[in-house]
This record gives C-alpha cells, sequence and structure tokens, in this order.
C-alpha cells in the first residue's frame, strides 16, 4: 500500500494510507495515544500484577511506536517481557527514516533501539535488550494460529472497523481471547459499540475508559477467568 508521512498535533508523526483515506495514528497525537492507551492503560496495569514474564502480542507493528515505547517502559524495570508482532505490511527502510522518530522521542537513546527494532529479521525471537525479546511475524491475524491462555496483553492497534472489518469480527475476538491468560487485558483505541459487544461476546469483561486527546472513549477488556 502507498502511504505518506503526516504530522499530528502532538509534533509526532504517523502514516496515512491515501486507498483507505486512513492514519495509522490519530491525527491529535500519535505519540500521546499510544502512551494513553496502549502504556497507561494496558501495560502499567499489567506490570503491576505481573508475577512472571510478560507475554505481550500487538497487532499491527505499523511504525513501531507502540513496541519502542514499551521497551523505554522496560528500561526502568526489572521484568522481562516478550513482544509477539503480528504484521502483514511491513515498512520499507527509507520510510522508517522519513518518520524522523530523534524529534518527538525525549530520549535520544531510544532511536538506537527503535532502529533496531525495524531491522530485527521476520519470524524469530531477537533479544534487543536484556529484558526485551522481540518476535515479529510477518502473516495476518486471520491466518495465525495463537497459542491459548498464553499472552498477558493484547495491543489490538488494527485499521479502523470501516477500513479493515474482517480484522473487527466476533471469530477474530474469540481468537484472541482464548489467546489471553486469565486476568490478561486487551487494550484499543477504538470504543465502538459492535467492537464492545463483540468483546463481550467472546467473554471478555469490557471497560470503557476515557480516551486520547480527540476522542472520548477508550476500551479495555479483561479474561475474567
Amino acid at each position: 500500500m502507498k502511504v505518506e508521512v503526516k504530522q499530528t498535533n502532538d509534533g509526532s508523526n504517523t502514516l496515512f494510507v491515501p486507498e483507505l483515506n486512513e492514519h495509522y495514528h490519530s491525527v491529535h497525537g500519535a505519540l500521546q495515544e499510544a502512551l494513553h492507551v496502549f502504556i497507561k492503560h494496558g501495560l502499567q496495569p499489567t506490570l503491576e500484577q505481573a508475577t512472571e514474564p510478560i507475554r505481550l502480542l500487538e497487532i499491527g507493528f505499523g511504525t513501531g511506536l507502540n513496541a519502542i515505547l514499551t521497551l523505554q517502559t522496560f528500561l526502568t524495570q526489572n521484568h522481562s517481557v516478550f513482544y509477539d508482532t503480528l504484521e502483514k505490511y511491513p515498512l520499507p527502510e527509507d520510510l522508517i527514516k522519513e518518520l524522523h522518530f530523534e524529534n518527538f522521542m525525549l530520549n535520544p537513546e531510544l532511536l538506537d533501539y527503535f532502529y533496531k527494532l525495524h531491522a530485527a529479521p521476520w519470524n524469530e525471537t531477537v533479544a534487543i535488550t536484556g529484558n526485551f525479546n522481540l518476535h515479529k511475524t510477518h502473516t495476518d491475524l486471520e491466518t495465525q494460529t495463537l497459542p491459548e491462555n498464553h499472552y498477558h496483553l493484547i495491543y489490538f492497534d488494527a485499521f479502523a472497523p470501516e477500513k479493515q472489518p474482517h480484522l473487527w469480527t466476533d471469530e477474530i475476538f474469540r481468537k484472541m481471547a482464548s489467546a489471553l491468560k486469565p486476568g490478561g487485558f486487551l487494550v484499543s483505541y477504538c470504543a465502538k459499540g459492535s467492537f464492545k459487544r463483540s468483546l463481550k461476546a467472546a467473554g471478555l469483561k469490557v471497560e470503557a475508559l476515557p480516551g486520547p486527546p480527540g476522542k472520548r472513549e477508550m476500551t479495555r477488556a479483561t479474561k475474567t477467568n
């Protein structure tokens, strides 16, 4: 797919897909959205209850923003994480450089790690730091088999339901619910009623939480048993 680099309102960059008329992140602030949805309301509560290495699944590696912010968190943690991510359309190296993450990352050290995340080979586990292990799988969620009762946390960061409806079906959410450990979370920027109903139909407990800038709500779902 053809993509274009766009700056969002907090100064961070995202990508725009003309074919879908869709941005990879919120135009109100890519960085703010990722920190609020995935780190604050997903990773932080997962860390608070962690008693073993965290197993995390991201749907849509994209620009690597969620991954680098997760890695940043683990630079100051005694915990370790196995970060699995599924991506059907990996970005080319020249486009990754055009994102100019160095212009809005608060920690310059992160830039080296950012490029390591993207340079890591696909379909194998790579230790990016002593406690951050990355496994990028070049595939799509529909065909990928997920291990049962395996993940403490899922970042569901697919394009919007109206853009990729095949990724927002009851079957997809049953698959992810099965992959979560009891007590595990699924977090998403999306707050649509149909999405919440699918999560509930999959047996998850659903919370509507305050959204990032520009959005009233976001969603967190918990596997209760």
